[in-house]
């Protein structure tokens, strides 16, 4: 049987497990990165494991997430971050660098390797052939002290690409398009892997836009070959000894199939508040834009900004639509600079902001109330603009800068010739030597932190009978953002558990966490998909702290569900998905945890004394680690019988 990519890189990382759809995993980690608004907690956590060095083959902490930097507890976390990674051996991006999976694309990123990041677009680096997965902060704490990183082996999608982009479809829109073929959840438990004659037509920055985005399917990542395209980006970041051609075997296998013809497609666009309610751009001709916004992980390269440009150029956006662009690097705005390309940027009245998430994270550039905002974001879930109201499009680059110009939405058949595609130049400046690089030797580096950062609690065992109320019921596809919101006033907590967990919630049930704090204990009731969206370990780290002991639930979201584990919250689903109606807020539950086993159907009992039969797809590892209290505890535990 031939291999496909993801299999090959699989079998050369695998410590333990069977590679057969479903079963656990653990694989050798090669590289690790956080980010600024997940990697404090991340690296107070490898603190707390005891180690001198980080024993990965390279770790790189980017801060790009909370750069406004307002009042102290930013600039200390980023203090802290930097001091740390002196001291224990990682590289460290200091703000306004660029966004950490752009820059991790351009410096570090390599074929073939295994990455986990605590960003759930992690993924980008699929790109360029790498097994890239976003993960809980702990997660990634523990890669990094050697830890494996255990997952249930993927199912392997075929994505077979023909044709070539024709007009102004771009390649967002075939991520649109593959969002609006299987929703969001349509990835669980998948990865996605380009292939077909088609692949060879897209430039490298044009296939990471495609596995960014394929976080949102729900995925466990999204790859792409190494092949001639990857080989001359490399050679032109200046690292062509990084490169190594893999591609999947003339015979390999896949789990399933998926079809796209490129020369089909036209522009699309996912419509508020879910990234896969997906249209063409033309079926909204006359809907009035407010605002639109270039940038974030998905679409900042030099490509998309060089792009956009040219659409301006000479042009003027009409003085009711705001345009913000985010560059994605510093190297970006380098070559845009020595292009000349800045100003036509700016004399079309676009906003150039710092090269950082902002807008996408809530971190300013807010639409106006029940503003219009076309953005070439990944997510436009309700509320994470920072505008409850707004109505969030997702675009690509090209689409939303016409738009802008035209001040509302538009046929595509009458904007004329699109500006020539984009390819890098030959010569492209480096920008690592604005890295913080570690010493050889860290052990004399003082690691400072402020006053906002606040050590992870010890958190106590499962004990054997929860008997808790339902405080909580929540719909289908409750995100991330939904149970801790992003924005600068909470995402600046990230460092202190007791004051972020005060949000928990907060835009969906302000009495929640009194109800918490009250009662002392407590259980979540959910519908489908629960936790989609962010990697953000806090959304499981909060609940936890407030005492939360079961997330019951129709169904959840890969990387809420292993941090709820991570910290020792039972992840329980229904085996009968109308059960959800039999329950409400206020519903008594005993949960005879000494009972749950892996797989197996478990009766929790009401105060009424009806039976709600659930089940669980635990296996034994993570049973044990539920029973610890939390991942943290099970490695120290197993440290100490060593």
């Amino acid at each position: 049987m031939g291999k496909n990519i993801t299999r090959k890189i699989i079998e050369k990382h695998l410590l333990g497990g069977s590679m057969v759809p479903g079963s656990e995993i653990d694989l050798r980690i090669d590289q690790t990165l956080t980010q600024d608004a997940t990697g404090t907690m991340a690296y107070l956590q490898f603190e707390a494991i005891g180690l001198d060095r980080v024993k990965t083959d390279l770790s790189v902490s980017y801060v790009d997430h909370n750069t406004l930097q307002m009042g102290f507890r930013n600039p200390d976390d980023h203090r802290y971050l930097r001091t740390v990674a002196q001291r224990y051996g990682v590289i460290f991006s200091p703000p306004g660098t660029g966004i950490c999976h752009q820059l991790h694309l351009e410096n570090f990123a390599k074929p073939g390797a295994t990455l986990i990041g605590s960003d759930s677009h992690t993924p980008t680096a699929g790109g360029i052939g790498v097994l890239a997965m976003g993960a809980g902060g702990l997660s990634v704490a523990l890669a990094m002290a050697g830890e494996p990183y255990s997952i249930p082996m993927p199912k392997v999608v075929k994505v077979n690409l023909t044709g070539r982009l024709q007009g102004w479809a771009a390649a967002k829109d075939v991520i649109l398009k593959l969002l609006g073929m299987l929703t969001v959840k349509g990835g669980v438990g998948k990865v996605f892997e380009y292939a077909g004659p088609g692949v060879a037509t897209l430039t490298v920055p044009e296939r990471a836009t495609i596995t960014n985005m394929g976080a949102e399917l729900g995925a466990t990542t999204s790859i792409f070959p190494s092949d001639e395209q990857t080989r001359r980006f490399m050679a032109q970041m200046g690292r062509p000894e990084d490169f190594s051609e893999l591609l999947p075997d003339a015979d390999a296998e896949y789990d399933e199939v998926v079809d796209i013809d490129l020369s089909a497609l036209e522009p699309l666009v996912a419509q508020p508040h879910m990234p896969d309610l997906v249209v063409p751009v033309r079926e909204l001709a006359g809907l009035k834009v407010d605002q639109c916004a270039i940038g974030s992980c998905t679409n900042s390269s030099y490509a998309d900004l060089k792009t956009t440009a040219k659409i301006l150029e000479g042009k003027r956006i009409p003085p009711s639509t705001d345009l913000l662009i985010s560059p994605g690097s510093k190297q970006v705005v380098k070559m845009l600079a020595a292009e000349n390309l800045i100003e036509p940027l700016l004399d079309a009245g676009a906003r150039l902001l710092e090269c950082t998430c902002g807008p996408c994270i809530g971190m300013g550039g807010s639409p106006t109330s029940a503003g219009v905002s076309v953005r070439t974001f990944n997510r436009n879930f309700e509320g994470r603009s920072g505008t409850q109201d707004a109505k969030v499009y997702l675009a690509s680059a090209e689409t939303a800068a016409r738009l802008a110009l035209d001040g509302q939405f538009t046929d595509p058949a009458t904007w004329g010739e699109r500006p020539e595609r984009v390819e890098l130049p030959d010569s492209v400046p480096s920008i690592r030597d604005l890295f913080v690089f570690p010493p050889e030797d860290g052990s004399g580096v003082e690691v400072l932190r402020g006053p906002n950062i606040v050590a992870l609690e010890k958190f106590e065992t499962l004990p054997q009978s929860v008997k808790a109320k339902v405080l909580l019921k929540v719909e289908d596809n409750i995100t991330t953002d939904h149970i801790l919101p992003a924005g600068p006033q909470i995402t600046a907590l990230r460092s202190n558990i007791p004051a972020i967990s005060e949000y928990i919630f907060s835009r969906v049930d302000e009495g929640f966490v009194g109800r918490m704090k009250e009662a002392g204990t407590g259980v979540i009731l959910g519908g489908e998909n629960y936790g989609q969206g962010s990697s953000r370990e806090h959304a499981a780290l909060g609940p936890r702290h407030l005492g939360v002991k079961a997330v019951v639930v129709k169904s959840l979201a890969r990387i809420h569900r292993a941090n709820l584990v991570n910290f020792g919250i039972l992840p329980l689903l229904l085996e009968n998905p109308a059960d959800y109606d039999r329950l409400e807020q206020g519903t008594g539950l005993t949960i005879p945890a000494t009972e749950i086993r892996p797989g197996q159907t478990v009766a929790l009992v009401t105060d009424s004394g009806e039976s709600i039969p659930v089940i669980n797809d635990l296996t034994e590892k993570e049973l044990e680690i539920i029973q610890s209290g939390g991942l943290l505890n099970a490695v120290r535990n197993r440290q100490s019988q060593q």
